[in-house]
């Protein structure tokens, strides 16, 4: 029932209706919060990825440059290799 009692509400899948449930409470908590805290609460969290070796993700977010340097590019690179035949979950994410 969790994840299906919405299934009948023609605004479900809009802004408006996510929004209406609480949709996006975390973003503004977390867009309010300096990003060494919000670090710190994914990594409180024991969030993993979706890899079969389930990396920790705050322990990952650390390994981006602290520094604001205007003047420097800033990159991040992701890694999509799924390795299994038949599988696109990453695809998909990025698609999204």
């Amino acid at each position: 029932m969790l994840l299906s009692q919405y299934f009948g509400d023609p605004e479900a899948r809009s802004y408006k209706g996510w929004v209406k449930r609480g949709g996006y409470e975390a973003l503004q908590q977390a867009l309010a919060m300096p990003p060494a805290a919000v670090t710190d609460v994914v990594k409180e969290s024991g969030l993993r990825g979706r890899g079969g070796a389930g990396f920790p993700t705050g322990l990952k977010w650390t390994f981006m440059p602290k520094e604001k340097d205007k003047k420097k590019p800033h990159y991040l690179c992701v890694n999509a290799d799924e390795s299994e035949p038949g599988t696109f979950k990453d695809r998909e994410i990025m698609r999204w």
